[in-house]
């Protein structure tokens, strides 16, 4: 078999070991698999007149980052538009809304994502603040969290919202006033959605154009895959058209979700539909949620917030989640499930163990997210095998080491202390794996393992860190993105480490990223990437 690409005058890094291998360069079969380890001269020779081959100066080469959680597709949408992420309070986000405002035509629509509610301090979290600068323009703002969007008075207005609706999802709500009046704020997707299905939708090329670039970037950052967790709309048909047109950069795994009042025929559509794809990606997996978010009071907390709210999980029958929890397991399907709060991913964890009491092949469920738990919680993740799928820079960006935040004041000193607890996971014998859950997070890789690290707020590393105790340090944070992102995706015999028959799916950096401090890792620079042995990104000076 011919051999693709050589990398020669490199430093490879096994994530298994933490060491470098012995060998300077590698080569890769037409196949996408290393084929030979070696010295350069020796691997060089390997090549022929079709072999690209590249000096890499001694940077280090790496098993390929895999982003743990993302949403590639409807991220790609979600960032179109007004980004509010950096508006620090009230004050900052009308500024910029003003300045979006003077360039709107008649008629258009105003779309914004990243809004923190941080920025509301002490005020109830709606639009009232913004009524004067977006009187008659309709529009539409993301809350950082997807799972909640500001509409202004005129959105509400085009979409015929004007009072509390019912919804299948138990914690979504139209959230009004005391006289029953809309404040502006939407829970979770079914009450987004009023709003969404009035306002202007993208083509479908712009759609493409946009996934293909976000998709570039993550390349560019040092991703060479990523677990998808959502399939909605276009999504499988666009992964699709990018794959057999050469374009798609990034190994996924996609997990299409399972929402509440889903009934059997759909649990069979969803099973079916396992092992569907392409040369590049393939459904794997189901997305269920037991609750919403902490932020916004739609988490299932076993005691309510500050506000007696998060008191209800998001399957109004809980019990209707277990059941298809045992079904998905008994026909081998991994389920990755949205648990924030203490109670929803007690609730996981019970129907994960009364799936796998009833019999039935091995299955390596997940739970998304674990943002508190107590400490009877923490054993049961390696009792039962299920992975701890986590995303330290929502800790870092969107909470506070003194609990002055909004998610730590809502749950109160005691639950705040257990925020994302990685280590303590990660002692108890859990397997955890790394991911960003872009759009809600900044997607390069190298922050995530740089947060996990130093749990400090990105925009001011100068500030305290939030439980440092809860840190991971280098090497754990690599494999969390490597070799544990292989065992999630049961793909560990031929993922995650640099040996002989894996697929070359290669992160290339300027520098050792396991000595290189945690303030400084987002800065490391990405030489190169490859997937299955081709080159998906290349820095300028790399020859």
């Amino acid at each position: 078999m011919r051999t693709r690409l050589v990398l020669s005058s490199a430093r490879l890094l096994d994530p298994g070991t933490g060491t470098f291998l012995p060998q300077t360069a590698l080569a890769v079969a037409e196949d996408g698999r290393i084929s030979a380890l070696g010295e350069d001269r020796e691997i060089r020779g390997l090549a022929d007149s079709g072999t690209e081959v590249v000096d890499l100066k001694g940077a280090v080469v790496t098993a390929g980052l895999v982003d743990g959680h993302l949403h590639p597709v409807s991220g790609a949408e979600l960032t179109h538009g007004l980004d509010l992420s950096h508006c620090a309070d009230v004050a900052d986000v009308r500024e910029a809304l003003a300045g979006a405002v003077r360039e709107l035509g008649r008629g258009d629509w105003l779309f914004g994502w990243g809004l923190d509610p941080n920025v509301f301090g002490d005020l109830p979290v709606g639009v009232a603040p913004f009524d004067a600068v977006l009187e008659g323009v309709p529009a539409f703002l993301l809350l950082f969290d997807a799972h909640s969007a500001l509409a202004s008075r005129r959105a509400l207005e085009l979409a015929g919202v004007d009072g509390p609706r019912t919804f299948d999802q138990a914690s979504a709500e139209v959230v009004c006033d005391e006289h029953g009046r809309p404040t502006g704020l939407l829970q979770e997707d079914a009450a987004c959605e009023l709003v969404e299905r009035v306002a202007p939708q993208p083509t479908r090329e712009e759609r493409r154009d946009r996934l293909a670039a976000a998709l570039r970037a993550m390349a560019a950052a040092g991703l060479t895959g990523g677990h998808v967790m959502d399939a909605n709309g276009e999504s499988l048909a666009l992964l699709a058209e990018l794959d057999a047109a050469g374009e798609l950069p990034l190994r996924l795994r996609v997990a299409p979700w399972c929402q509440p009042g889903t009934d059997a025929e759909g649990v069979r559509e969803l099973i079916a539909q396992q092992g569907t794809g392409g040369a590049l990606w393939r459904v794997d997996g189901v997305k269920l949620f037991m609750d919403g978010t902490i932020d916004n009071g739609t988490a299932w907390l076993e005691r309510p917030d500050c506000h007696g709210e998060s008191t209800h999980a998001f399957w109004p029958d809980p019990a209707a989640y277990t059941h298809v929890i045992g079904e998905l397991h008994r026909a081998g399907v991994p389920t990755a499930t949205h648990a924030i709060g203490d109670a929803a991913v007690r609730h996981a964890l019970d129907a994960v163990e009364k799936a796998a009491a009833a019999g039935g092949p091995a299955v390596r469920h997940r739970v998304e997210h674990i943002e508190t738990v107590p400490d009877d919680t923490l054993h049961r993740f390696a009792e039962l095998g299920v992975l701890a799928s986590m995303q330290p820079t929502h800790c870092c960006d969107f909470t506070r080491a003194d609990h002055t935040d909004n998610w730590s004041r809502r749950l109160g000193e005691e639950r705040a202390s257990r925020a994302w607890r990685c280590r303590d996971l990660w002692d108890s014998g859990a397997t955890v794996v790394l991911g960003s859950d872009w759009p809600i997070a900044p997607f390069p890789p190298l922050g995530v393992m740089a947060g996990a690290r130093h749990r400090r707020p990105s925009r001011d590393l100068t500030l305290p860190p939030h439980g440092p105790e809860q840190a991971l340090t280098a090497l754990e944070a690599l494999r969390a993105m490597t070799v544990n992102a292989a065992y999630a995706s049961n793909e560990e015999h031929e993922a995650g480490r640099l040996a002989l028959g894996h697929r070359a799916d290669l992160t290339v950096l300027s520098a050792d990223p396991l000595t290189t401090p945690a303030t400084d890792l987002p800065d490391l620079p990405v030489t190169l990437t490859t997937v299955n042995g081709r080159v998906t990104f290349r820095a300028e000076t790399t020859g």
